[in-house]
């Protein structure tokens, strides 16, 4: 949520994000402005009215009898009046609170702006694809041969886009886990990639396996609980089953105020994740790359306002240092302004080279939230000079499993239709090679 203030310090700002994240049936912000504007005027009248309420009530008591009448009737008159001006002052609130939760956050000036996907850009290239001297397949192939996944068992148990992960690849899921926990967790690697973009803290990430199930007030605090129809609401419990570990992470400092000293404040939760793919039918249907359940971990940053920027940095940093310690090929891309989430100032995502499918596909995410979810959490921080601000909060991928392992199996795989093992990995999993 941003502060009413700014948006009107920022209105042409405010506006050109409501356009260009596709939000104008949402939110007109000429309106609220209008809603913010009335609501101030009767709040004027209301304090108006309790101010001559109560100098009507400490002079009744100073007027001769024969007066006294007089005042009474005024009394009467000005309650009546406050009444009905509280509660004019009230239902102007809901509709302004209500109409505030519905303006996305501004944009960041470096976001090139465009209509949707096909407009994002490519900051950097690492890596070369590999060239194979046999005919590449796709992980579905290179996998379900292997009885690493079974995607038709799956089907019948439970219905399509899911799948049992078994064997080997149960082992190389853990090593991937074990692998970013340690990595997150060594405070020189830390210190190593923030010198690389003058991030000037090297804390490490405290590991966090966060709950899965979120209550839907605090899913609409963190803004995540629409589009409704993507998320799995249990209405009786009034609950959603998050859509990735940041949306029980975000909330752990609700309600409270930390210390600029102990900022920034980061964590790398792993959790199942669940999401219904509304929209996407037909779309990624096969295999593992876009599921109804998932295993992921998430990277998720409290910092100053002055540090948010260089938290994302250095968030996008640890994402290419864990790729390319798998030694797979992959591309920055910056979000256009069409393809950028409602909360996020800034979205970058790593693109990672997948052979069967002969393109680079999105397997991380970084967004940057600046202080817009931290409103409506009420995470405040005081400064050095003891100002109260709220923080500002950054959330990323480490790994999505199941993409990551399609990278991995793909990249790897051997003409005998073997894996061969990341070298990363290799002292998690004990095995070089699934066959």
């Amino acid at each position: 949520m941003l502060d009413i203030k700014f948006i009107k310090e920022n209105i042409e700002k405010v506006k050109y994000a409501v356009k260009a994240k596709k939000k104008e049936e949402l939110i007109d912000i000429d309106k609220l402005i209008d809603v913010h504007n009335n609501y101030l005027a009767i709040l004027y009248s209301v304090e108006g009215a309790r101010a001559e309420k109560n100098r009507l009530s400490e002079d009744i008591g100073k007027v001769p009898q024969e007066d006294r009448q007089k005042y009474v009737e005024r009394a009467l008159e000005i309650k009546n009046k406050l009444k009905q001006f509280e509660s004019d002052l009230e239902g102007t609130k809901k509709v302004f609170d209500s109409m505030m939760l519905l303006v996305p956050n501004v944009i960041a000036d470096d976001v090139p702006a465009g209509k949707d996907e096909s407009e994002n850009q490519v900051l950097r290239t690492w890596g070369e694809p590999k060239k194979f001297d046999f005919e590449v397949k796709d992980h579905v192939d290179i996998a379900v041969p292997l009885g690493i996944v079974d995607v038709e068992t799956a089907s019948k148990v439970t219905g399509s886009r899911h799948y049992y992960l078994k064997g080997a690849a149960v082992l190389l899921q853990f090593a991937l886990v074990q692998y970013v926990l340690k990595t997150l967790g060594d405070g020189k690697i830390i210190s190593e990639l923030a010198a690389k973009v003058g991030n000037k803290y090297n804390k490490p990430f405290i590991p966090v396996v966060p709950p899965v199930l979120l209550k839907a007030e605090v899913a609409k605090k963190m803004d995540r609980f629409d589009p409704i129809d993507d998320r799995y609401y249990l209405e009786q419990d009034d609950q959603m089953l998050i859509g990735s570990a940041e949306h029980t992470l975000g909330p752990m400092f609700m309600d409270e105020t930390l210390a600029a000293a102990d900022l920034p404040l980061r964590f790398i939760g792993y959790s199942t994740a669940f999401r219904r793919e509304a929209g996407t039918y037909g779309k990624d249907m096969r295999g593992m790359f876009r599921t109804h359940q998932f295993d992921k971990l998430e990277m998720e940053v409290f910092s100053t306002e002055e540090d948010g920027v260089k938290e994302q940095e250095l968030i996008v940093t640890i994402q290419e240092y864990l790729v390319q310690q798998l030694e797979i090929p992959y591309q920055v891309m910056i979000l256009c302004t069409g393809d950028m989430g409602k909360p996020d100032y800034k979205q970058i995502d790593i693109n990672c080279w997948l052979p069967g499918q002969n393109t680079y596909r999105e397997t991380h995410t970084s967004d940057y939230m600046t202080d817009y979810q931290a409103r409506r959490l009420n995470t405040r921080y005081k400064d050095l000079k003891g100002n109260l601000k709220f923080v500002h909060m950054n959330d990323a991928t480490a790994f999505a499993i199941g993409r990551i392992l399609i990278a991995i199996i793909e990249n790897y795989q051997q003409k005998d239709g073997s894996i061969v093992v990341p070298e990363v990995l290799r002292q998690y999993t004990g095995f070089d090679i699934i066959k």
